[in-house]
């Protein structure tokens, strides 16, 4: 009975031993297996055709920064240091919503945006006045690269010779042309795109900006003379590494890049849905020129906010409208 003991126990060792040999070459195999490679096209170019989204903090602020009360704060208790700032009324009842989150950032090199003397003045002025200056706000278009790490996502179809990039915010969209196109008789938001092939990385140079775009929500910012090249490279299947080299001498003392990952939405049902920000910004662009006001006061169960609207004088209003 004991060598039958003994038969079965040295049985289970020997199956055991076999089975943890198989889970830990089937562990070796799935951490050291190459990772898929990108879809293909019929010419062989990578397939980026699908809908994609950055997942980064970027969206608040392309530098490395401290999470923050908000994107617009005023003096605490201690005025003289930034970490007392407490959000600014215009925020205050958003609570953690209205935050900031902290990032490690994107910017390249040593994490410093490269501006002039009188251009870094003007960001931090732009930061100051967030409500009344970003873009976004207003829900015109993002701009590029702006609209490439929003936190929506974005669709891009791709033919031989044109691809097509759909964005939920503000029904942005741009066109990036693979063969020669004419450019387009004025600035835009969205500047002018052509992009070329080299190798597996699809590059694309960007110009004819308007100049009355941000880079995020801090205040970030650049001139009609922007010039971008982004660089569209695939790390596996349904991931892109997306770089970008920023260039503006009216604004920028050199040039300077971003990079960043552009993540596939994998879920089976995924569809771009319209984001309609234009109806939804009308009383905040216009409401200050209605006869009687809509909103003027909102009261809850811990405060009471009264709003009062300003126009400003003469040629200060449109200018604000334009910006």
């Amino acid at each position: 009975m004991a060598n039958r003991i003994n038969g079965s126990m040295i049985a289970i060792v020997i199956l055991s031993a076999a089975v943890g040999a198989g889970i830990a070459m089937a562990v070796v195999r799935s951490t050291t297996a190459p990772a898929s490679g990108p879809a293909r096209t019929s010419d062989g170019k990578p397939n980026f055709s699908g809908i994609w989204q950055a997942n980064n903090e970027a969206h608040w602020d392309l530098q490395a920064h401290e999470a923050r009360a908000g994107a617009v704060t005023q003096p605490g208790v201690y005025p003289a240091y930034d970490f007392a700032s407490v959000p600014a009324a215009p925020v205050l009842a958003l609570g953690a919503a209205a935050g900031v989150p902290g990032s490690l950032g994107v910017v390249g090199d040593d994490g410093e945006i490269p501006y002039k003397p009188e251009a870094a003045a003007m960001k931090k002025e732009n930061r100051a006045n967030w409500i009344d200056r970003d873009p976004e706000l207003k829900c015109y278009l993002p701009g590029i690269p702006r609209a490439m790490y929003m936190p929506y996502p974005f669709r891009i179809d791709q033919s031989t010779n044109k691809i097509q990039m759909a964005f939920t915010f503000a029904n942005a969209a741009r066109t990036i042309h693979l063969d020669k196109a004419e450019g387009p008789p004025d600035d835009t938001y969205m500047g002018h795109s052509v992009g070329h092939w080299e190798g597996d990385s699809l590059v694309v140079d960007v110009t004819g900006f308007n100049g009355k775009n941000w880079f995020d929500r801090a205040g970030n910012f650049h001139s009609a003379s922007l010039h971008l090249v982004e660089r569209f490279t695939p790390i596996s299947a349904n991931a892109i590494r997306y770089e970008v080299t920023i260039e503006d001498p009216e604004v920028f003392t050199r040039p300077w890049r971003i990079a960043m990952p552009l993540y596939r939405r994998l879920e089976p049902n995924i569809q771009l849905i319209e984001y309609p920000c234009i109806e939804f910004a009308e009383e905040f662009l216009y409401g200050h020129v209605r006869k009687n006001q809509l909103v003027k006061r909102w009261e809850g169960e811990t405060m009471i906010i009264d709003i009062t609207r300003k126009v400003p004088p003469g040629d200060r209003f449109f200018e604000w409208y334009r910006k």
